[in-house]
């Protein structure tokens, strides 16, 4: 099926009411592991977004413009250190989504998903590791770069959205190297990374919005065979 920007439009939306319905949760998480305020930024950046986005769309589009429209919000509205490299992300996403055309593909979303990994990285000086929200995006690119690259982007980013959640499962086991948690020390043990929790978001809202991030932060059940 034809995915253009009427699907990103709705993507941004859904993630705009995944972090709505959330709030809270990544507000607890942050208050463990942080600042406390990475609730407060995310809404804030998703709030503009949804301004720069307007009415949704009621035709085929640019699946880029809505992209385009997030990393302007994050990048000129957002303070704090979410801000930027969430917009870094949703520029590198916007690059890759306007090089592909009329139509996004899964190439597209692992290009751009790895540039905005690269551009994070490199300004912010994490890795794999360090309990940071790397440690969601870099599987849920993994999982991109596995999927058929002619293959459906919805399908791709279902897989991402796997990948990334178990990446947040697994920073609760983590000592923060770098971030606002890194000065916490033990105060953040077995707590989840929110900004982890907020790129799982983003991935799983391009298919649904989240209500709730218990269900996601539980061990998945083994399933009998």
């Amino acid at each position: 099926m034809y995915v253009d920007g009427m699907f990103t439009d709705g993507w941004m939306r859904r993630f705009a009411a995944s972090v709505s319905a959330t709030e809270t949760e990544l507000t607890a998480l942050d208050q463990a592991a942080g600042d406390g305020d990475f609730g407060t930024n995310l809404t804030a950046g998703l709030d503009a977004t949804l301004r720069f986005l307007g009415d949704p769309p009621t035709g085929p589009s640019d699946p880029a413009a809505p992209l385009r429209a997030a990393a302007t919000a994050f990048l000129d509205e957002v303070g704090g250190t979410s801000g930027p490299l969430f917009g870094l992300l949703f520029h590198e996403l916007a690059v890759a989504a306007a090089d592909a055309g009329a139509e996004l593909t899964v190439s597209a979303l692992a290009a751009g998903a790895g540039g905005g990994l690269s551009a994070i990285r490199r300004v912010g000086e994490a890795a794999p590791g360090d309990k940071t929200l790397v440690d969601a995006l870099a599987p849920a690119c993994g999982a991109l770069r596995s999927c058929d690259r002619k293959g459906d982007p919805r399908v791709a980013l279902a897989r991402a959205a796997l990948a990334s959640w178990e990446g947040v499962r697994n920073t609760a086991g983590l000592r923060a190297r770098r971030g606002r948690a890194s000065y916490v020390g033990e105060r953040a043990s077995g707590v989840p990374d929110p900004g982890a929790v907020g790129i799982a978001l983003l991935f799983s809202s391009s298919a649904e919005s989240v209500t709730s991030l218990a269900p996601h932060l539980a061990e998945p059940t083994a399933v009998a065979r």
